[in-house]
């Protein structure tokens, strides 16, 4: 076992802590705040004890950069992102970052340049835990977003392009950080599997060939305010009660496609949330994902028809907004092969192919160059909670299946 692998977790650990949350005691750590402003120092410091020059671009994210053989040559991109969401757990999008480093540490030690250079990339925003419109910076990044969304707030009222000027950053240029495809030569994500399909077939590292297609939407439900004393049952429009049946009619259409489908309410909102008062108005979100794009839609359209239905019976107003619509993306085959080949090099077994249900970066880097996952364990299939983690000796493999991948690659 290599000192790379146990570092890379060790990093992770101290990025979990004081002061590189924005909540005592829990993981919380959002774009652009102050965590993650102390996170990019620390990690800008980590970068250039590898050898990496590193900068900013104009979303925010962190890019280290390891010169190839020739100057200026077409990067190969490893990396993933630095923010979390509350409560979460220390490698969720971390270790990429961490692995990217790590590797670029071997090739220093060796005194390796390869054809092509290595960015390592920390991207600043890939959970929406700020702002209601997830990878942002990967987005910008792959031309994909061409200027900030007007009138989106965080919690505490401050849009995108105030939070971006608090920053340093200037929201008008926010285009500049979009790559040209004859920069890169693809992109590398390292991560979490955050589910349990690896720990069940008994491995430690496997290689993901696609990311299920994914929506998410918010739903407004709203009825009529009133007195929850004099007002008969009869005569109710209790916009909570509607949202209670149409999040079970959410679950019953996810659970409908087996193992390929899911859909999920995971936040609510009530109005006026009080208890002597009937609720005059819910929102919850909802979100859904599948293997296909077809079967995504497929489901999104049944239970739009059901909410609809649930709604019209009970005399209901329902909206839909939809602030996230993301298609499956496939991961480059070469890279799937390369990637499969290392892994088989590193464990002496034919590597375990995935797909991947949650959304990653990577999601939006396939429009800009090729892309490739490599997923590690997660013990008992845990994420996005406090006690998610890792093994060393998993990533360990998964550092040296890394580093076997790009010395293999051939741009």
């Amino acid at each position: 076992m290599t000192a790379h692998g146990a570092r890379a977790v060790e990093r992770c650990r101290i990025l979990a802590d004081v002061p590189f949350s924005e909540t005592p005691g829990s993981l919380f750590r959002f774009w652009l705040g102050p965590a993650y402003q102390r996170t990019l120092t620390q990690v800008t410091q980590w970068m250039k004890e590898a050898g990496l020059t590193t900068r900013l671009d104009a979303a925010g994210s962190l890019i280290g950069r390891y010169e190839g053989m020739t100057p200026g040559a077409p990067a190969l991109m490893i990396g993933s992102h630095l923010d979390t969401v509350r409560n979460g757990g220390a490698f969720d999008g971390n270790l990429g970052v961490m692995l990217g480093i790590e590797l670029v540490s071997a090739l220093n030690e060796e005194g390796m340049r390869l054809p092509f250079a290595i960015e390592v990339m920390g991207f600043g925003d890939e959970e929406g835990s700020r702002f209601a419109a997830p990878m942002i910076c990967s987005r910008a990044m792959a031309g994909l977003i061409e200027s900030i969304p007007e009138n989106m707030t965080d919690a505490s009222g401050i849009t995108m392009a105030d939070a971006m000027i608090r920053y340093g950053l200037d929201p008008a240029r926010l285009t500049e950080a979009a790559r040209r495809p004859d920069e890169l030569v693809a992109y590398i994500e390292p991560h979490i599997e955050q589910g349990p399909a690896i720990e069940s077939a008994d491995g430690e590292i496997g290689v993901v060939t696609a990311i299920a297609a994914q929506t998410r939407q918010r739903v407004t439900v709203t009825g009529q305010s009133d007195h929850a004393g004099t007002t008969p049952m009869t005569m109710r429009q209790d916009a909570l009660t509607a949202a209670a049946e149409m999040i079970l009619a959410v679950e019953r259409n996810g659970a409908s496609g087996g193992t390929t489908q899911v859909a999920t309410v995971g936040q609510i909102d009530v109005t006026p949330n009080t208890s002597n008062v009937i609720p005059g108005e819910v929102r919850f979100s909802l979100d859904m994902r599948a293997e296909t794009n077809e079967a995504r839609d497929a489901m999104a359209d049944a239970i739009r028809t059901d909410l609809r239905a649930i709604a019209d019976r009970r005399g209901l107003r329902i909206t839909f907004d939809t602030p996230q619509y993301l298609p499956a993306a496939a991961c480059a085959p070469e890279l799937v092969e390369g990637l499969a080949r290392a892994v088989t090099s590193v464990t002496g077994r034919p590597a375990q192919r995935l797909l991947s249900g949650a959304g990653h970066d990577a999601m939006a880097m396939v429009d800009l160059c090729p892309m490739g996952m490599l997923f590690i364990r997660s013990p008992g299939g845990l994420s996005h909670h406090p006690d998610e983690t890792v093994r060393v000796g998993d990533v360990d493999l998964a550092h040296r299946a890394l580093l076997a991948f790009v010395k293999e690659f051939q741009s």
